[in-house]
């Protein structure tokens, strides 16, 4: 497999929002990402932005993708159709408490609180927690406790 571009996970998402300017400054302000770019028009609709936190990359866009597009990109908030989430974003942070009071108080709503999750000797445990946006996206932090321990075959 060939090596990414420079400065490019091999996996990336793309997460749309009715309001994607304010999203992105509540993604800074709550999640601590980082604008890498934004790409604005003049009537302030964010055309394409880049969000980093560490190695992880997530594009914002306005509902509805690029205007000088053919045909529109289907991509919607879920605050506009009813609250129901296709997918959920989840990123490792370095402590998941002191995260979900950062988040919570820049306006996160608690989905579920940070909890401790062992999954055995053979795995890992994990402490993590999740979160809504202002618009509803489900996003999921998570800490790593004890990592798996090698089986001996």
């Amino acid at each position: 497999m060939k090596p990414t571009p420079a400065g490019w996970p091999r996996l990336s998402s793309s997460i749309y929002y009715d309001d994607a300017s304010a999203a992105i400054d509540f993604l800074c302000r709550a999640f601590g990402f980082a604008v890498r770019l934004r790409i604005e028009r003049d009537d302030g609709r964010i055309e394409h932005s880049e969000l980093t936190y560490g190695d992880a990359l997530v594009m914002v866009g306005q509902a509805g993708g690029r205007t000088d597009r053919a045909v529109l990109l289907p991509g919607a908030s879920p605050r506009s159709c009813g609250g129901r989430n296709t997918q959920s974003l989840c990123l490792f942070v370095d402590d998941a408490d002191a995260h979900c009071a950062q988040a919570l108080a820049a306006g996160a709503t608690l989905f579920e609180a940070p909890t401790t999750h062992d999954y055995g000797a053979d795995y890992w445990t994990d402490r993590s927690y999740g979160v809504l946006d202002p618009e509803g996206h489900l996003w999921w932090f998570m800490q790593r406790l004890r990592p798996s321990t090698p089986r001996a075959d």
